[in-house]
C-alpha cells in the first residue's frame, strides 16, 4: 500500500460514524440498495443492515449505482426481523422508521447525534407493521408537493445529510469514533499494512 493510499484510507476511517446506521427492510431493487450504500459511504456510515424477511436475500448489488461502495461497508444481512432488532438494540439507543402516521415527527425534530438506526421500507408498501411496532418512533420528511413520498434512495440521502449536518455541528467528524479493536479490525479488512513490521 502506497503512503498516499494509506493516508487516504486512514482519513476515511477517521470520519466513520459507528453510532449511525441504516436498515433496509425488504427493498426489492438492488440498484436502490446500491444507491443507499453510496450515500452511506459519503456521510461516513460503516454498518448497514439489510433485512429480507419476505423476499430472498440479495446475492449482489447494482455495481453502477454503488460505485463499489459495498466493498467499503460492513453489510449485515438478516432474514428474521426479531434477530435483526436484537442486534440493533445492542448498538443503537433509538430505532426510527420512515412512516406516515399520526404520531410521526418531522425529520428535523430527530436527534441524530445519539446512537440511532433509521429504517426504510420497500418500494411498494414501505415499512411493515411488524417493524413499526418494534421501533421507538416514526418520522417523515417534510414535503409540500402532491405526491407524499420519495424514492427510497432519495429519502435515505435526504435523511442522512440531515444526520451529517447535525453530527458535523456536534464535532463528530473531528476525530476517530471507533474503539481501538473496531478500528484494527477494519484496518485489517481494508488491507492496511502494519508499519511496525
Amino acid at each position: 500500500m502506497t503512503p498516499e493510499r494509506y493516508g487516504r484510507l486512514s482519513a476515511v476511517l477517521n470520519k466513520r460514524q459507528p453510532d449511525l446506521t441504516i436498515v433496509l427492510e425488504n427493498v426489492f431493487d438492488p440498484h436502490n440498495i446500491s444507491a443507499v450504500m453510496r450515500t452511506c459511504d459519503a456521510v461516513g456510515i460503516q454498518d448497514i443492515y439489510i433485512l429480507n424477511s419476505k423476499i430472498p436475500p440479495h446475492k449482489k448489488w447494482g455495481a453502477k449505482s454503488s460505485s463499489s461502495a459495498a466493498k467499503w461497508l460492513s453489510i449485515h444481512q438478516f432474514t428474521d426481523a426479531a434477530e435483526c432488532f436484537t442486534e440493533l438494540k445492542l448498538k443503537y439507543k433509538k430505532i426510527y422508521t420512515t412512516h406516515l402516521s399520526s404520531d410521526a415527527v418531522g425529520l428535523h425534530e430527530l436527534n441524530l447525534t445519539e446512537p440511532v438506526a433509521l429504517v426504510f421500507g420497500n418500494e411498494h408498501s414501505g415499512v411493515s407493521e411488524e417493524i413499526i411496532d418494534m421501533a421507538d418512533g416514526n418520522f417523515i420528511i417534510p414535503q409540500v408537493g402532491i405526491i407524499k413520498s420519495l424514492n427510497i434512495s432519495v429519502a435515505c440521502a435526504v435523511t442522512l445529510y440531515e444526520a451529517f449536518r447535525q453530527k458535523s455541528i456536534a464535532g463528530h467528524y473531528n476525530q476517530s469514533r471507533f474503539e481501538q479493536e473496531q478500528l484494527a479490525a477494519l484496518q485489517k479488512e481494508w488491507g492496511f499494512i502494519d508499519e511496525t513490521e
